[in-house]
């Protein structure tokens, strides 16, 4: 039988972790349909903001996706790994194949994959990214480099 004290961190760790990912699942939700906003009523925004905020707010979903999944991962970690993971989705639209050209020319395909590789949409990425990061780290009113910095090291 465990001690009670033990299954008290476990259990408390786990809710805090599970509270973690649902606050990132809420974030990327939101910013999927902040982004899908910025293409429906691009007309209505300013050109600039029409022009990038969809790219970078897509690459603020995936990171806050990341953030979801590998909670106990450090910030740095996390950011780089979604990154990455942006840009070898804006690579792969280098690939031409029959194939993935007709799963891109889906709704769901091309808002996933994209259409095309653009060199602009790897500093819109990183931009969205900078922010989503930076944003996640004023709302937790933590440093990177400061003693007390929450879910962003890891637990031991």
């Amino acid at each position: 039988m465990l001690d009670s004290g033990q299954n008290t961190g476990r259990y408390s760790s786990n809710s805090f972790q599970l509270k973690q990912r649902l606050i990132y699942a809420a974030a990327a939700l939101l910013t999927m349909l902040l982004g899908l906003a910025s293409r429906v009523f691009a007309e209505e925004l300013p050109a600039f903001i029409a022009r990038h905020a969809g790219d970078a707010l897509w690459a603020a979903m995936i990171y806050f996706c990341f953030r979801a999944l590998f909670v106990r991962q450090r910030l740095f970690t996390t950011t780089l790994l979604s990154l990455l993971f942006c840009f070898a989705i804006e690579f792969s639209q280098l690939i031409q194949t029959d194939w993935l050209n007709g799963l891109r020319s889906t709704v769901l395909g091309a808002l996933v994959l994209g259409r095309g590789f653009l060199v602009i949409d790897l500093l819109r990425y990183t931009v969205g990214m900078g922010l989503a990061a930076a944003l996640d780290l004023a709302v937790k009113g933590k440093t990177v480099r400061g003693k007390n910095c929450g879910p962003f090291i890891p637990s031991e």
